[in-house]
C-alpha cells in the first residue's frame, strides 16, 4: 500500500509540475488554447490518442465487449488504429490545419461559423458540445472509481474530487501545452502499462494458448450456440460488433477535442511522424485494452451475477489476483489514461463556451484578458458539473460506462462529423445542410436516451443509433446541400486558396515536372 500511494505522489506531484512549467505558454488565447499553434508530432500525436483512450476504454468498453464478443473485440481497437488514427490524420490532419490557420478559427463551432457565415451554427455547435461533453465526463470517473475502490479501499466521492482537483489545477495554470506535454508522459505510462498487465493476466491463465482454449470452451446459448464463438475470429455477433467499430473508430472524426488536436500541429513533418506515431499507440493500447477484455469471460466464477451481469465490474475483478506492485501501475494507467482525456475535454468544452458563445454573444466586448479569465473559470464550472453528475449517476446506478459514452460520442460525432469533412473538401456544402445535420444527429440520440422503444430492437443500443447517427450524416449533408441555395461562390473559392498555395519542396517529396 505505501509504495502504491508513494507512486500517485509522485504522479500528481509531476503533473501539476508541468503545469507550472507550462505557465508560460498561457499567456494569451491562442498559447492556452492551441499552445500558440507549435506543438511537434510526439506531443500531437500522445494528445490525440491520450484524448481518445481512458477508463471508458479500459473498464467499460473492454469489459462490456470483451464479454459479448470474446476474442473477436480486438477487431474494435484495430478499427481505432486504422479508421480512428491512420485515416483520420491522413484525411482530416493537414487540411483542418491549413483551414483552420486560414480562417482563424481556435474551435470547431467558430469554424462552422467562419466556414458557412452563419452565427446561430457556431452557437448551436457550442451548446451541443457543452451538454453532451458531460455524460462523457461522468463515465470517465465512473471508471476510475472501480479501480481506485478494488487497490486503496477508497471511496468513489473522494476518488473523483482529488482527479478532478489536480486535473483542474494544471489545465488552468498550463492550459493547451501543459495537457499535451502530461499526455505525453501518460500516454508512455499506459503504452508500458497494457502490455505488463496483458502478460501478467495471460500468465495467470497459463499462457496465451491455454487462455485461448480456455475460451473457446466458454458456452452461453442465449448468445451463440456455436462452439467456440468467442475465441473465433468475428466472434458471435458480427453485425452489433461491426456498430461499435464504426462509432468508436469513424467518431474522432467528428469529435472536436480530437479534431482541434490537428489545429495546434506545428508543421508538414509534425503530420507525417505524428501519423505514425498516433496509429502504433492506438494498435497498442486500443487493441491491447480489448484483447484483454476478451478474456473476461474466464473470470465469471468471480462475478457477482445476482443483478445481471455488472460490465463495469469485469475487468476490475480480472485484476483483483496480481501483485500489489501490478495494480499500482494498473490505477497509474487508468488514472492516465482518464486525466489526460478529462483536461482535454474541460478544455475545450471551456474555451467553446467562451469564445464562441460568450464573446460577441452575451458579453459584447471580451479583450484577451477577460477570456483567459473566463475560460479558466470555466475550466472549473465544467469540472464541479460534471463531478456532481457522476456522483449522482453513481449513486442512482443509471447506466453502464459504455452507453455513457455512447450517448455523448452518437450526439456529438452525428451532429458534426459531415458537415465538418464536407466543410474541408466540398465547396458546395451549406449551412442548411450543416443544420440539418446538427438536428439530426443530437435529435436520434435523444429520442434514443429518453424514447428508446420506438426504435427497433438492434437501434435500441446507443452504440448502433450513434452509428447510424454518423453514417446518416454523410447522405443528408450532400442531400440538403443540392436542394438548398449554394454559398457565395467568391467566398468559397478564398476560404480554399488555402489549398492551392504554392510551396517549395526538396525531391525527395516531388519527382517535379
Amino acid at each position: 500500500m505505501v509504495a502504491k500511494i508513494i507512486m500517485l505522489v509522485v504522479f500528481f506531484a509531476v503533473m501539476i509540475g508541468v503545469g507550472v512549467y507550462c505557465r508560460k505558454h498561457a499567456t494569451d488565447v491562442n498559447g492556452f488554447v492551441l499552445g500558440g499553434r507549435a506543438v511537434g508530432p510526439w506531443l500531437t500525436a500522445f494528445a490525440y490518442g491520450t484524448s481518445y483512450f481512458s477508463a471508458v476504454i479500459f473498464i467499460g468498453y473492454a469489459g462490456q465487449f470483451g464479454w459479448k464478443f470474446g476474442i473477436a473485440s480486438t477487431w474494435i481497437g484495430i478499427g481505432n488504429a486504422i479508421i480512428g488514427s491512420l485515416l483520420a490524420w491522413v484525411i482530416l490532419g493537414r487540411r483542418t490545419r491549413l483551414m483552420s490557420q486560414h480562417l482563424s478559427s481556435a474551435t470547431m463551432p467558430e469554424f462552422f461559423e467562419k466556414r458557412f457565415g452563419s452565427v446561430p451554427l457556431k452557437i448551436i455547435a457550442s451548446a451541443i458540445i457543452f451538454i453532451f461533453m458531460i455524460p462523457y465526463t461522468a463515465s470517465l470517473y465512473n471508471g476510475l472509481s472501480r479501480l481506485f475502490g478494488m487497490a486503496f479501499n477508497i471511496d468513489y466521492t473522494v476518488c473523483i474530487i482529488i482527479m478532478a482537483v489536480l486535473t483542474a489545477v494544471y489545465v488552468i495554470v498550463g492550459g493547451y501545452m501543459a495537457t499535451a506535454i502530461n499526455d505525453f508522459i501518460q500516454g508512455i505510462i499506459m503504452l508500458f502499462g497494457i502490455v505488463m498487465v496483458i502478460a501478467a493476466v495471460l500468465n495467470s491463465n497459463g499462457g496465451f494458448m491455454a487462455a485461448l482454449d480456455g475460451l473457446a470452451k466458454v458456452e452461453d446459448t442465449a448468445v451463440s450456440t456455436t462452439p467456440g464463438a468467442f475465441a473465433s475470429f468475428f466472434g458471435p455477433d458480427p453485425f452489433n460488433l461491426l456498430g461499435v467499430v464504426i462509432l468508436t473508430s469513424l467518431g474522432t472524426w467528428g469529435l472536436p477535442q480530437m479534431v482541434q488536436k490537428f489545429y495546434a500541429i506545428k508543421s508538414e513533418k509534425a503530420i507525417s511522424k505524428g501519423t505514425i506515431i498516433s496509429t502504433i499507440f492506438a494498435l497498442i493500447v486500443a487493441g491491447g485494452c480489448y484483447f484483454l477484455g476478451g478474456f473476461g469471460r474466464l473470470y465469471s466464477d468471480k462475478l457477482d451475477t445476482s443483478k445481471g451481469i455488472v460490465y463495469d465490474a469485469i475487468v476490475p475483478k480480472m485484476l483483483e489476483g496480481l501483485p500489489d506492485m501490478l495494480i499500482g501501475v494498473v490505477v497509474i494507467l487508468v488514472l492516465s489514461a482518464s486525466m489526460s482525456t478529462l483536461s482535454s475535454l474541460v478544455l475545450t468544452s471551456s474555451s467553446t463556451l467562451t469564445l464562441d458563445f460568450l464573446k460577441g454573444n452575451i458579453i459584447k466586448k471580451m479583450d484577451d484578458k477577460k477570456q483567459m479569465l473566463i475560460m479558466r473559470a470555466l475550466v472549473v464550472v465544467f469540472i464541479v458539473i460534471s463531478v456532481v453528475i457522476a456522483i449522482l449517476q453513481y449513486k442512482s446506478n443509471v447506466t453502464f460506462i459504455a452507453q455513457l459514452m455512447g450517448i455523448s460520442w452518437g450526439a456529438m460525432a452525428g451532429a458534426f462529423l459531415a458537415p465538418f469533412i464536407y466543410g474541408l473538401y466540398w465547396k458546395r456544402t451549406t449551412k442548411a445542410g450543416c443544420f440539418a445535420s446538427f438536428i439530426f444527429g443530437c435529435g436520434i440520440m435523444l429520442l434514443n436516451m429518453f424514447c428508446k422503444n420506438i426504435f427497433p430492437v438492434w437501434l435500441q443500443s446507443p452504440i448502433n443509433c450513434g452509428a447510424l447517427a454518423m453514417l446518416a450524416g454523410l447522405v443528408i449533408v450532400p442531400v440538403v446541400s443540392i436542394i438548398t441555395k449554394a454559398p457565395d461562390k467568391e467566398k468559397v473559392d478564398g476560404m480554399f486558396t488555402c489549398y492551392e498555395k504554392e510551396v517549395v519542396v526538396h525531391s525527395k517529396k516531388s519527382l517535379g515536372e
